[in-house]
């Protein structure tokens, strides 16, 4: 189950629906099952406490992906995914990007991370945008149906 949450600013998600079904299509692609999926839409304050507290780094960041798909025996993904919005915004400008689809990019990034999916070393990232990309155009693909 996909829930998406907001946790510390105003934020509202727009085409919820949509995005519940690109994202359980992509780890059914994955041939993965979907465990419980929580999505949570933060500012950058709060982001930040968390990647002090849990990874011990004092950097802002756009994203933590928080993997429990191990405690789950049926091999489905789990996971808490945390999100700046700020950073999102940002990174949007940097990027030339909307906001909109720099977000989509973030969440896919995530639940790529709970597929398995890295991004430590040059190839590794390499990888991983080359999957974003596709599961982009997958979303297109939705959006026009």
């Amino acid at each position: 189950m996909i829930q998406f949450h907001t946790q510390d600013l105003k934020f509202s998600l727009k085409n919820k629906t949509l995005l519940k079904t690109w994202i359980s299509s992509t780890i059914k692609k994955k041939k993965r099952g979907e465990g419980q999926l929580n999505f949570v839409f933060c500012s950058d304050a709060f982001l930040l406490s968390m990647n002090k507290q849990y990874l011990n780094h004092d950097t802002y960041t756009d994203i933590l992906t928080f993997d429990y798909s191990k405690e789950n025996k049926s091999g489905a993904i789990s996971g808490d995914i945390y999100i700046s919005i700020e950073r999102v915004i940002e990174n949007a400008g940097k990027f030339s990007k909307t906001v909109e689809d720099e977000l989509h990019r973030v969440m896919i990034h995530g639940t790529l991370h709970l597929l398995g999916y890295k991004d430590k070393s040059k190839t590794e990232k390499a990888e991983m945008t080359k999957q974003e990309d596709v599961c982009l155009k997958e979303l297109g693909k939705l959006k026009k149906e």
